[in-house]
């Protein structure tokens, strides 16, 4: 209304949003790491294609079919070792780190060569119909794994240099390790969490259950179905869980 006072308009002029370069951003980092992250992100694309083309070389006729042979091995083989040799020279962190910090670049970079593994889950059950085989490359990736480890089908590991697993432990169907979550902080803005998951030895990890970056199972525990394990805490004695912070990184929990 033309004779509508400030006072009246005031209202509307408070409802109004705020412009968008105004608000904080959940993830916001600087131009050079969001593209080193987005180099990286091709890691996947570029791996697929290294470890299709001596196969498919040789189904053109142009290399000899014994070539053929080094996809399976370029597939396997080549992502674990750029991720040990990655972390040789600058080791993987553990802690909260910022989504513009070099420590969460490094995760980046290790998380980028496991996608295929993590999107395709198949490979990962196919190394598990031959007994120990997938515990070996699991420790090729950098990983501590004990003996007479058993997978179930559907057991699903985030950073696969990231366990410390003890002897004669038991994974039920479909366990999660994820030794990484990507969570707000009280400000909102997007911040790593990452650790270890560590098991020790003659543990049954129950089916369906989530570990989460830094918890540790004591030795000889039980862990019910559908249980989550929270982050960087212990469970023991039958589910009373502690903080791990300072927990020993070894596998006999």
């Amino acid at each position: 209304m033309l004779g509508a006072s400030s006072a009246d308009r005031a209202p509307a002029a408070q409802a109004a949003p705020r412009p968008v370069s105004a608000m904080r951003k959940t993830f916001d980092v600087r131009p050079r790491t969001r593209a080193l992250m987005i180099a990286f992100g091709l890691i996947p694309a570029l791996h697929v294609a290294a470890a299709a083309a001596p196969a498919a070389l040789a189904a053109a006729g142009l290399a000899p079919w014994r070539l053929a042979w080094l996809s399976p091995i370029i597939l396997f083989v080549l992502a674990p070792l750029a991720v040990r040799l990655g972390a040789i020279r600058r080791p993987l962190p553990s802690g909260q780190f910022a989504a513009d910090s070099p420590q969460f670049l490094r995760w980046w970079f290790s998380a980028q060569w496991q996608v295929v593994f993590t999107r395709l889950p198949l490979l990962e059950e196919l190394l598990r119909l031959v007994p120990g085989l997938y515990s070996m490359w699991l420790r090729l990736w950098g990983a501590r794994i004990g003996s007479l480890v058993y997978w179930s089908p559907g057991v699903v590991i985030l950073d696969r240099s990231l366990v410390r697993i003890g002897s004669r432990v038991i994974f039920g169907v479909g366990v999660r390790l994820n030794s990484h979550a990507i969570a707000p902080d009280p400000q909102g803005t997007a911040t790593l969490h990452v650790g270890p998951v560590t098991i020790g030895d003659d543990v049954l990890v129950g089916g369906y259950s989530l570990l989460l970056p830094g918890c540790v199972v004591a030795a000889g525990q039980v862990t019910p179905p559908f249980r989550s394990i929270h982050a960087f805490t212990r469970y023991e004695r039958g589910g009373k869980a502690s903080g791990a912070r300072d927990a020993a990184d070894g596998t006999d929990a």
